[in-house]
C-alpha cells in the first residue's frame, strides 16, 4: 500500500538543517556578488571605451603609438603575473571543469584574484582600442567570484567546486547579456551537459539571481536591441546574394588566418612570437635579450604551478 508523503514531516526535516540553509544563503549571496561584479565590469568597460573614442577623435594619429604600447603592457602583465587570465574566458572555465583537472588546481583558471585581473586587463584592452568583448570574460569573472564561496561552505556540503563553477560561468552569461534564462541554457549546453539533481535547484536559482541583478541595473531591455527590417523588393536579391557571398568568404578567410596564427603559421613567425611575445604584439622585432614573461605561463603550459 502506497503511503502519501508527510508534508509536515518533510518540512520539519528541511528546516532543521540550519547549516544547509546557511550554505544555500552563502551561495545565493555570492551569486548576487557575481552579478554585481559583471555589472561593474560592464560599466567600467563602457566608460573606458567611451574615453578611448573621445581620445581618438581628439588625436586620431596618437593611437598608432598608444595602442601598441598598451597592448604590450597587457601581454607582459598577463604572462608575468596572471597567465590564467589570458584568453576569452569561456575556454578557461571549460578547462577548469575538465574531469582530468584536479579540484585543487582549478584556481589556475578561476579565482577571485583572476576575476580582479580579468576586469583590469579587460578595461586596459578597451583603453587600447582593441577589438575585444566583455561577454566571454564575464564568464570567468563571475566563475571566479562563485568559486570563492567554497571556502565558507561547511565540509559536509553537497555543493562542490564544479557546481559553483557551472553556476558562476552561467551567471556571467546571464548578467552580461541581461538574460537570466540564457544563463541556465548556457550551463546545460556549454558547461556541464547536465545539472546534478542534488544541487540543480540551487544552481538555477543562483544563475537567475545573478541575471536579475543585471536586469535591475540596466533595466529589462533587449541586449541586441530591436531590429527593424524595411520593405525589401526583388531588386535587392542580386546585391544581397553578392554581399552574402563576399562576407562569407571574408569571414572564412579571417577564421583560417586566426587558426593559422595559432597552429599553422610559418615557422619564422612562430619562433619570433615565442622568443619575443611582448615585442611581437607591437608588430615589430627588435634585437636584444628575450622578453621574460615569467614562470607562470610556462608552468601553465606544463600543467600549471604546484599548489
Amino acid at each position: 500500500m502506497n503511503r502519501e508523503p508527510d508534508f509536515l514531516e518533510h518540512l520539519r526535516a528541511e528546516l532543521s538543517g540550519g547549516r544547509v540553509w546557511l550554505d544555500r544563503a552563502i551561495v545565493l549571496g555570492y551569486a548576487i556578488a557575481a552579478g554585481l561584479f559583471v555589472v561593474g565590469f560592464t560599466l567600467v568597460s563602457d566608460w573606458v571605451f567611451g574615453e578611448f573614442h573621445r581620445f581618438y577623435r581628439a588625436w586620431p594619429w596618437a593611437v598608432l603609438l598608444t595602442t601598441p604600447l598598451l597592448t604590450a603592457g597587457i601581454v607582459w602583465s598577463t604572462q608575468r603575473f596572471f597567465p590564467g587570465a589570458s584568453g576569452s574566458g569561456i575556454p578557461q572555465i571549460k578547462a577548469a571543469l575538465h574531469p582530468a583537472l584536479p579540484e585543487e588546481r582549478r584556481f589556475m583558471f578561476a579565482s577571485l584574484r583572476l576575476t580582479v585581473a580579468k576586469i583590469g586587463l579587460g578595461a586596459a584592452g578597451f583603453a587600447a582600442g582593441l577589438s575585444i568583448g566583455r561577454e566571454g570574460p564575464s564568464v570567468q569573472v563571475a566563475a571566479g567570484v562563485m568559486q570563492h564561496a567554497r571556502r565558507w561552505l561547511s565540509p559536509n556540503t553537497n555543493i562542490d567546486g564544479r557546481a559553483l563553477l557551472v553556476a558562476g560561468g552561467a551567471a556571467g552569461i546571464a548578467a552580461a547579456f541581461n538574460a537570466p534564462l540564457a544563463g541556465v541554457v548556457f550551463a546545460i549546453e556549454e558547461l556541464s551537459g547536465r545539472l546534478e539533481a542534488r544541487s540543480s535547484g540551487l544552481i538555477i536559482t543562483a544563475i537567475v539571481l545573478a541575471g536579475l541583478v543585471a536586469v535591475s541595473a540596466f533595466g529589462n531591455l533587449s541586449y541586441f536591441g530591436v531590429i527593424k527590417v524595411p520593405h525589401i523588393g526583388w531588386d535587392a536579391l542580386g546585391p544581397g546574394l553578392l554581399v552574402a557571398l563576399a562576407t562569407g568568404v571574408a569571414g572564412g578567410l579571417f577564421a583560417r588566418l586566426l587558426i593559422a596564427s595559432l597552429t599553422g603559421a610559418p615557422g619564422r613567425l612562430n619562433r619570433l612570437r615565442a622568443r619575443w611575445p611582448v615585442r611581437f604584439c607591437c608588430g615589430r622585432r627588435t634585437r636584444g635579450g628575450r622578453d621574460r614573461p615569467g614562470d607562470g605561463w610556462r608552468d601553465l603550459r606544463r600543467g600549471g604551478p604546484k599548489p
